[in-house]
């Protein structure tokens, strides 16, 4: 049995008011954009994630909230655990995840992302993610596992590491 990770990166998000947190930026246009040609692809895919976990960052939520439409119902939690957590933070959430949820993804920040994504990825995955996960980038994974409770590092398949420069 496995159970399949989406961990997607918050699309590039705006500098222009440098009044705002760092948690309150939104979405650059250049974000917007992106968010939108990555929402195309999950459609195009099938990305169905019974269960989505999102930062409560601005940009995070702004980045799902693009996708969403493509991702069917899935049950939604913004936490703000997620916020700038380490790989270490998200990969104690992932294994609290419900086992019914088969599939699911993470919004989120690098770089506890990409570090999760280093970190669960058997070598060949590893020497595929070797670059950083770039804004609005989206890293599938298949978990070699039976239960959320039982991934552990080396333990997943790469999928596809998909970057928004590379979509139409």
């Amino acid at each position: 049995m496995s159970v399949r990770l989406h961990l997607l990166r918050h699309a590039k998000s705006s500098w222009d008011d440098d009044t705002l947190a760092d948690h309150e930026r939104p979405l650059a246009p250049r974000g917007i954009r992106a968010g939108k040609r990555m929402r195309r692809h999950l459609a195009s895919h099938g990305v169905h994630p019974a269960f989505v976990v999102c930062s409560t960052a601005t940009r995070a939520r702004q980045t799902l909230d693009l996708v969403l439409p493509a991702l069917g119902s899935p049950r939604i939690a913004i936490e703000e655990g997620v916020y700038l957590a380490s790989a270490d933070d998200l990969a104690r959430r992932l294994r609290e995840l419900p086992d019914e949820a088969g599939e699911a993804m993470l919004v989120g920040h690098n770089p506890g992302l990409h570090d999760l994504a280093l970190s669960l990825a058997d070598e060949a995955g590893r020497a595929a993610l070797a670059e950083n996960l770039p804004t609005g980038g989206l890293v599938t994974l298949d978990l070699q596992v039976s239960s959320w409770a039982n991934a552990e590092e080396g333990t997943a398949t790469l999928v596809s590491f998909v970057k928004p420069r590379d979509l139409q």
